[in-house]
C-alpha cells in the first residue's frame, strides 16, 4: 500500500504527526477480538488481549515474534502500567483488577464495591500519585462470549478510582457503558468513552484539587464506528479507536486525520525505545505504524 492509504488528512495540523513514507506493519493476524494493549519498556514488549480466546499473547518487539503469555487469562482486557512499571490488569470472568508484582505474583487491587461485585472492570490507568483508575461497564457479564453470564450486583456501571489506602470511591456514575479512559498529560482532566450510546462519546472531567471529577462535558462524537480504548501523546493529541482506523484528535477535540486500519479498531498504545511508536489491536491483528510524536 502507498503511504496515502495509510493515512486522511483532515487538518493540515495532522501532517506533523506522521512520517513521510512510513506504512502501518501487521504484527500478528488470528486473534477473535484482540484488546488492552500495554508496552513494557524493561522487556521491550507489548502484552495484549484475545479476550474471548481467554489469553493474554505478547509482542516480542526485539525478535518480532508473538507468543503465549497467559493461556488461561480469566477473559483480560485493559492493561497498564503503574508508577513503578507493573502490570494492572482488568478481568472479565474474575470481575476484579489485578497487578502482576515484579516477582510474578498477583495482587488483587479491587473486585468489589461497597460488598458488592463488581461488573467487569474493562480499561486501566494509574496516575503519577499511584492511584488506579478504572472503567466497569457490563460487557464482560452481558454474555460467555467476552467472560460469563451474570447479572449486575452494584446495578450501575461506573468509573472507579482507587486511592493509596486501598478506598475505592465511584467517581463518575452517570454513563450508560463506561469505558476506554485516560488523563490528560498535566493530569487535570479526565477522559472517558461512554460506548453505550449512538453515537459512542467521549466526554471530559476537569479534576479537583483532590482528584475528584466535577460535570462532563461533551469533547468529541465518533463519526465511525465507536470509540472505545485510547491515548495521549507528549503534545496533548488525543488518539482512540473507531470502526475505520485510529481517529486523532486535537486538545479541541476536533478530528484532524486518522490512521486507516481495514478492521475495527479497539485500541492503541505506545511503545517503543522513543515512545513514537503507536501499537494498535484491531480485531484479529495487532498493527504498529511509527509517528513523528511521542506517547
Amino acid at each position: 500500500m502507498r503511504y496515502t492509504d495509510w493515512f486522511e488528512i483532515i487538518d493540515p495540523a495532522f501532517r506533523s504527526l506522521i512520517l513521510p513514507n512510513v506504512h502501518v506493519d501487521l504484527l500478528y493476524a488470528g486473534g477473535r477480538w484482540l484488546e488492552g494493549p500495554v508496552y513494557v519498556p524493561a522487556a521491550r514488549h507489548v502484552l495484549f488481549s484475545d479476550i474471548p480466546n481467554n489469553r493474554v499473547l505478547r509482542y516480542d518487539e526485539v525478535a518480532g515474534t508473538v507468543s503465549d503469555f497467559e493461556t488461561i487469562a480469566n477473559f483480560a482486557n485493559g492493561h497498564t502500567l503503574d508508577p513503578q512499571g507493573r502490570v494492572l490488569t482488568c478481568e472479565h470472568l474474575t470481575r476484579r483488577v489485578t497487578r502482576r508484582e515484579h516477582d510474578g505474583t498477583l495482587t488483587v487491587l479491587a473486585d468489589n464495591f461497597e460488598g458488592k461485585r463488581l461488573n467487569s472492570p474493562n480499561d486501566v490507568i494509574a496516575d503519577r500519585q499511584g492511584r488506579i483508575w478504572f472503567t466497569d461497564p457490563s460487557y464482560g457479564i452481558s454474555t460467555p462470549y467476552e467472560g460469563s453470564l451474570a447479572a449486575s450486583e452494584t446495578g450501575t456501571r461506573n468509573v472507579y478510582r482507587l486511592d493509596h489506602d486501598g478506598k475505592l470511591e465511584a467517581v463518575v456514575c452517570d454513563l450508560e457503558q463506561p469505558n476506554g479512559l485516560a488523563l490528560s498529560r498535566d493530569e487535570k482532566t479526565l477522559f472517558v468513552v461512554d460506548s453505550g450510546t449512538s453515537p459512542a462519546r467521549l466526554l471530559a472531567y476537569d479534576l479537583d484539587a483532590t482528584g475528584k471529577p466535577g460535570a462532563g462535558r461533551l469533547f468529541s462524537e465518533c463519526t465511525v464506528g465507536m470509540y472505545d480504548g485510547l491515548r495521549i501523546d507528549a503534545l496533548g493529541h488525543i488518539w482512540t479507536s473507531a470502526g475505520d482506523g485510529v481517529h486523532c484528535l486535537d486538545a479541541d477535540g476536533k478530528l484532524i486525520g486518522k490512521i486507516l486500519i481495514p478492521e475495527t479498531v479497539s485500541n492503541v498504545c505506545f511503545g517503543g525505545p522513543e515512545k513514537n511508536r503507536l501499537f494498535i489491536t484491531a480485531t484479529r491483528c495487532l498493527y504498529a505504524v511509527f509517528t513523528n510524536v511521542r506517547g
